[in-house]
């Protein structure tokens, strides 16, 4: 398998600004996994100018202080998609559609009364610890292996596991050069925005900088595009300044909006879901939100692009779907096509 390589150049400034820069951008979203997969749903997508899906299988965390993990590889008719064998199959669909992959596995903890996420993940002893890594090893290898096996061209080897990341640092650098022994593409980790990207130390041994770029962007309702790219100026100076020091692009592996007024003030926060739950839509939100978002980083040197949170194969005629953050049949996917569509 040949290796796909971001391709820098660099400016004839002084070092103290030397910024990553890259012809190389993502355009990419998030691919919804489902019960089934045709080729016409992925060429649907590529007449988007979407040129990446990321694929998101799921390892089984019960609780978040204790090690046990388990995968879930097999044949499931709901979770086909997740599964090794869906896996493969939509890799195959979308490469030829002429679309890239992204494999992102992420960890899902099973005990919600907790009142814990993935970033709270922490053990009660060094013993422990141990454990954990030797499972989460496991259970990133396996698709490291499916990836090489299947020509994947790039790896997220772990998503927003904000307390494993950042104060384990040298179990994290061991891993990843087992990973590079089996696997030969592009490597990143996906970091929360929130507390995680700016203290994770090993991105110096990843090909990239993956963020999930959910940062607020406004506090009010149905703010204003120019709201908006106001809103993103204290976040470019940290992101450049992460990028500088480690001479990355930053893409970010997860960005996106609801269909709801609310949509710039908390990205991150799911709609309400209920039968009797009446929720406002502002399809003219979501779309500020977009442009918003790619007139402010699409031409920043160190910027290397994205991956929108989500894209259904097929959208469902239901009103959550068309509340959530897909773009699809609504004005922000225009904006997305136009964009992605844009020569650098």
């Amino acid at each position: 398998m040949v290796a796909l390589h971001l391709c820098f150049r660099i400016s004839p400034v002084k070092e103290a600004s030397l910024l990553p820069q890259t012809k190389f951008i993502f355009r990419g979203v998030n691919w919804v996994a489902g019960d089934s997969v045709t080729l016409d749903q992925l060429i649907a997508a590529k007449e988007c100018n979407i040129q990446w899906i990321a694929q998101t299988p799921f390892g089984w965390q019960r609780n978040y202080n204790t090690p046990e993990m388990r995968l879930n590889t097999q044949f499931n008719k709901h979770f086909w998609g997740e599964s090794d064998q869906g896996l493969i199959h939509t890799t195959n669909l979308a490469r030829q559609a002429g679309i890239k992959t992204l494999l992102k596995p992420h960890i899902w903890l099973m005990n919600q009364d907790q009142n814990k996420w993935i970033g709270d993940i922490a053990m009660t002893s060094e013993a422990d610890w141990q454990t954990w890594f030797k499972n989460y090893s496991e259970f990133i290898l396996h698709y490291a292996r499916l990836a090489e096996t299947h020509h994947v061209e790039a790896l997220c080897i772990g998503t927003e596991l904000m307390n494993p990341a950042i104060t384990r640092e040298e179990d994290w650098r061991q891993l990843i050069r087992q990973i590079r022994q089996v696997y030969h593409g592009q490597l990143t980790y996906a970091a929360n925005w929130y507390l995680e990207y700016e203290k994770v130390k090993f991105w110096d041994d990843l090909d990239f900088i993956g963020v999930q770029g959910y940062f607020p962007v406004s506090k009010k309702n149905n703010a204003s595009l120019a709201e908006l790219q106001a809103g993103w100026k204290p976040h470019l100076m940290r992101m450049q300044k992460i990028a500088k020091k480690y001479q990355k692009p930053i893409v970010f592996t997860e960005a996106g909006y609801k269909s709801t007024p609310d949509a710039a003030v908390e990205p991150w926060k799911w709609p309400e879901r209920g039968r009797n739950i009446l929720i406002e839509e502002s399809y003219e939100t979501q779309a500020n939100c977009y442009q918003a978002l790619f007139q402010t980083l699409w031409e920043k040197p160190w910027f290397g692009g994205l991956f929108i949170w989500k894209w259904y194969p097929q959208v469902r005629d239901n009103g959550r779907d068309h509340r959530d953050f897909t773009p699809q049949h609504k004005p922000a996917e225009k904006i997305l096509a136009d964009w992605y569509g844009k020569e650098l």
